[in-house]
């Protein structure tokens, strides 16, 4: 998540055509994963597929394909509108919930394991609030005091952070996850000892770590007629 980014021309007045940009689909879809990449606190400037933080999401797309190849599981990632958070408009949760509407349009009422980095992974929390969602996997993710944790009930929640992130806080990890068990999640955090926050470093541990989890996740998700 980058800070505070001032606005100028071009202020995302225009929607995508499509908030759910599918990487690897088929006819018969069992399952999905959606992917939320992370942005600015606040900014209003359209979110484009070549920034930065929508880049650094590719690689665990693909080490999640590679991990899970039924071809019954779709990928995808969200696309956002706007770059920002925005306050109590919360425009990448309003964008997670397009894309989860869009999906269930394409392939039905399938469950949904949502991961999301930084502001990504405080909007995939929020937007767990769906019944599709079974599961979210945050990657250091903006968990500022306060932030609801009674959606995640009896979800499986699991949080990986670095210990040298210095953009969010693996302290406010923490105490979010204890939270949300309280509030009866299913939920862990793991610290990644040496990792920051753009997942640079120790980076091929990120991916695996990541595509294992989500591998698992997904195991526990009941397949048709069981």
């Amino acid at each position: 998540m980058a800070g505070h980014e001032s606005v100028s021309g071009d202020t995302g007045a225009h929607e995508p055509a499509t908030a759910l940009l599918t990487r690897r689909t088929s006819r018969s879809v069992r399952a999905a994963v959606l992917f939320l990449h992370g942005g600015s606190v606040d900014s209003r400037a359209r979110s484009r597929l070549w920034h930065p933080a929508a880049v650094r999401m590719r690689p665990f797309v693909r080490a999640v394909a590679a991990a899970v190849p039924d071809t019954d599981v779709l990928l995808a990632e969200v696309r956002y509108r706007l770059r920002g958070w925005n306050g109590p408009d919360a425009d990448p949760v309003r964008d997670a919930q397009r894309a989860l509407r869009e999906l269930a349009a394409q392939v039905g009422d399938v469950p949904v394991v949502l991961v999301g980095h930084s502001m990504g992974g405080r909007a995939a929390l929020r937007a767990a609030v769906a019944p599709e969602v079974r599961a979210v996997l945050a990657l250091g993710p903006w968990c500022p005091e306060g932030e609801p944790v009674e959606q995640l009930r009896d979800k499986d929640v699991v949080v990986l952070h670095g210990d040298r992130d210095r953009i969010t806080d693996p302290g406010a990890s923490a105490a979010f996850v204890r939270r949300a068990v309280a509030a009866g999640a299913r939920a862990q955090l793991e610290l990644v000892k040496g990792g920051d926050h753009a997942m640079i470093r120790r980076g091929q541990y990120w991916h695996r770590t990541v595509a294992s989890t989500v591998a698992g996740l997904l195991r526990a998700v009941p397949r048709p007629g069981k």
